[in-house]
């Protein structure tokens, strides 16, 4: 969906209103009692509410660009905000079960309306941008632990997450509308937009095509087994009933399948853990060498829409999460994906790879502060630039050619300081060369700044 610009005293107003919501709730956070501490078990949590309110500001300067296409990258000076709030509302029904509900207001706009890079720079910017503050239902599910022996653990509590304890080995079940991401390619480290890096390449493995609407969620259930210092993941998922759309296909004739296996470690004392995850999607996908004959056939640029079919597309990534020390870790994600068949929901990444630092800032007094940098190398397939050269567009590309193709990188820095507790302000920086594998368009400085507050 895409949506025109808003004028900056809106945008100002909308900037107010977001901050005005972090007051509220850091008050709220002040009025919460602290989790037990020690090694005593924590009271079980009948229920509980949470929220919390982000607001995202990122502005890029003008840079060269000798041609654009439809989903190229505004080359002129641009900034755009977005604004969410979230409501999360929890209750446990019977022993080891939870049921959520996220309602959530959301408001803005990505840069260039969320288009123009394989890693776009917001992940808060959703592929559907609107001026006026809107109410989606985002979440709703159930979750039932089943506990298998072992040593017991206390479960803080969390958005999405009552407060309890759980056994090291059990079984998870969740089913309902949530995000795929919510339970596979995990990462401490490069997860949450809303509290670490922003770029979609960096908090998300950037071949991982997971099914979802135009807002990150999906229906369907996953299944988890702990055993030990392993975990083994599965899960099905409906797809959108279009590519990139905002309405899922609840028959789940177009639907994705995933798994994961996870091993976790020590290395020297600090722990660490890696996971291998696997998708494959079936649903009506095109591929670029048929849009590309298609086209040589009818005329015109090259259409994926008219070259679509039932058929699957798959992927494999592996995510890796290693603390170094007591206030340092380090992650990194490489993924690849079928780059003959365009991907169905999330970013026009055929091969990536990621890898990253986090340090805490204790060692300057401020132990709730945390400095971040990453870095990430995004391509495509030959056939996919083949395709974007004929004039193809993507998901989030789209340049109408591609003479001279290259790896899109993207170097991104954050610094986020917490104010009071539940608050904090984020100033980020990202680079990005090549964007849109576009050789001649770029490159890109962006810069940002985030306000968080939760309860």
């Amino acid at each position: 969906m895409r949506s025109g610009h808003k004028p900056r005293a809106r945008r100002w107003r909308m900037a107010l209103l977001g901050a005005s919501a972090v007051v509220i709730f850091c008050d709220a956070q002040a009025a919460q009692a602290d989790d037990p501490a020690g090694d005593a078990p924590a009271p079980t949590q009948a229920w509980a509410i949470h929220g919390q309110a982000t607001v995202v500001a990122q502005a890029t300067p003008s840079f060269t660009s000798p041609y654009k296409g439809p989903n190229s990258l505004d080359a002129h000076a641009e900034s755009r905000e977005t604004f969410d709030a979230t409501l999360f509302a929890g209750f446990r029904p019977w022993k080891g079960a939870e049921i959520w509900v996220n309602q959530e207001v959301d408001q803005g706009f990505g840069l260039s309306n969320t288009l123009g890079a394989g890693g776009f720079p917001s992940g808060e910017a959703y592929k559907v941008g609107k001026r006026d503050p809107y109410l989606r239902l985002q979440r709703v599910f159930i979750r039932q632990t089943v506990d298998l022996g072992g040593a017991s653990s206390n479960v803080e509590p969390a958005a999405n997450t009552l407060g309890g304890t759980q056994s090291k080995n059990r079984l998870v079940f969740t089913l309902g509308k949530f995000g795929v991401p919510d339970v596979f390619d995990v990462n401490k480290d490069a997860h949450d937009p809303r509290a670490d890096f922003l770029n979609w390449s960096l908090i998300d493995t950037g071949t991982f095509d997971y099914a979802a609407d135009a807002w990150g969620y999906a229906e369907g259930g996953a299944v988890e087994w702990y055993q030990g210092a392993w975990t083994l993941r599965g899960g099905v998922f409906d797809l959108s009933i279009v590519p990139n759309s905002t309405t899922l296909d609840s028959s789940f004739r177009q639907f994705q399948l995933v798994g994961e296996i996870e091993r976790r470690y020590k290395i020297g004392g600090k722990d660490g853990k890696l996971a291998i995850t696997g998708f494959l999607s079936r649903g009506r996908m095109g591929t670029y060498a048929d849009a590309i004959a298609l086209a040589l056939v009818n005329g015109g640029p090259a259409d994926i829409a008219a070259a679509r079919e039932y058929r699957g597309r798959e992927g494999v990534s592996a995510n890796i999460e290693q603390n170094l020390s007591d206030t340092l870790s380090l992650f990194m994600r490489a993924g690849v994906a079928n780059g003959d068949v365009e991907p169905y929901e999330f970013a026009d990444i055929d091969r990536t790879f990621a890898a990253g630092l986090s340090l805490t800032g204790d060692r300057w007094g401020r132990k709730d502060d945390t400095v971040g940098l990453a870095g990430v190398i995004n391509g495509i397939s030959k056939i996919h630039e083949e395709f974007l050269n004929d004039g193809g567009l993507g998901i989030l590309i789209g340049d109408g050619k591609l003479p001279h193709p290259g790896p899109e990188e993207i170097v991104e820095a954050y610094y986020k300081a917490s104010m009071v507790k539940g608050v904090d302000i984020s100033f980020d920086f990202q680079f990005i060369n090549n964007p849109a594998y576009n050789t001649d368009r770029g490159p890109v400085p962006v810069f940002g700044a985030r306000l968080h507050g939760s309860f």
